[in-house]
């Protein structure tokens, strides 16, 4: 097994638990996760939304970072088409200082137009306005003077890790991760996007390059009764699935979702793994290796009780037999 991880994207619908108490949690479980062997936690971006998804992921990550030891923290994506390249190297530079070199930038272009409009973005043009973006940003990690826009700039304090901290793509476009980028992350488990990045990367004459393949299902919950558990979250599912379902459908091949009617439609989709730890030990045993085992405790604003729940029930039944 290669690890597991905790994701938040700190969704708060309003049927859902109140988003104070949401963040409070979400730090509190970190923790927890940090003390009891997960590789990772893994924060995502969005802005405008009206569940509150998370807009401010690296200040999210200074939070997790201040309350962890030991765990990999990912901003996945970070949205840098949105954002100002040196501001955000800055901030960037400061968490990777507080976590002791523990960040992991994977970043993306975006593929929400409203996004791109409320930060006065043109959306056709949002490719080339990443890419002018990252080689900027890419360069201030460093903390090397640099050129950008006819100005000479220095970002300060340095990283933790030298040169920088290491910058991974995401989305959809495998040969600008091998051309501009540390690796990729493919949004969805297709081996055309892994053969076409690991081609384009050994062209560079930067070998196979780094993947972090996305294996296995987008998130796990362990209970020992499903028909139950699928009682008490499936609107908390539902309403993500639709949420991503609306973004998608706006953007061809925007995110790996459609819209859904229903929550056992929901369940039809394979996508969630709502398992019993039994079920969940040969889950791990039958997954691609290089792929990790991603939890969501609170999956759009999901009573957090039932959050802890599942990752005890992981911890306490799963893990002993798989070590």
């Amino acid at each position: 097994m290669t690890g597991w991880v905790v994701h938040h994207d700190m969704r708060a619908p309003e049927f859902g638990t109140p988003a104070q108490q949401l963040y409070s949690a979400a730090l509190e479980m970190s923790q927890w996760a940090d003390e009891h062997g997960a590789s990772g936690i893994t924060l995502s971006e969005h802005h405008g939304s009206r569940d509150g998804y998370l807009p401010a992921p690296l200040t999210m990550a200074a939070a997790v970072a201040a309350r962890t030891t030991r765990v990999n923290i990912t901003v996945s994506a970070l949205i840098l088409t949105l954002r100002d390249p040196i501001a955000t190297a800055e901030e960037a530079m400061v968490v990777d200082l507080i976590s002791g070199g523990r960040l992991l930038l994977i970043l993306a272009g975006g593929y929400v137009a409203d996004e791109c409009a409320m930060f006065g973005i043109d959306f056709e043009r949002r490719g080339e306005v990443f890419e002018e973006k990252l080689a900027a940003f890419v360069q201030a990690l460093t903390g090397e003077e640099f050129e950008y826009q006819g100005r000479r700039i220095t970002v300060t304090p340095r990283a933790a890790r030298h040169p920088r901290p290491p910058v991974l793509l995401g989305g959809f476009a495998p040969k600008r991760a091998a051309r501009l980028a540390d690796g990729y992350a493919p949004p969805t488990a297709d081996l055309s996007l892994a053969d076409t990045y690991r081609a384009e990367s050994r062209r560079l004459g930067k070998g196979d390059g780094l993947l972090i393949w996305p294996g296995g299902p987008k998130w796990v919950f362990v209970t020992e009764d499903p028909d139950k558990a699928w009682a008490q979250i499936g609107p908390n599912v539902l309403h993500e699935a639709n949420s991503y379902g609306e973004w998608a459908a706006a953007a061809a091949g925007g995110a790996p979702y459609a819209e859904i009617v229903d929550v056992e439609a929901v369940r039809k989709m394979g996508h969630y793994a709502v398992v019993t730890p039994e079920e969940c030990i040969d889950l791990v045993r039958r997954q691609d290796p290089g792929s990790r085992l991603v939890f969501k405790p609170l999956v759009a604003g999901l009573d957090p009780d039932l959050g802890w729940a599942s990752l005890r029930l992981f911890v306490d039944r799963v893990l002993p037999a798989l070590k």
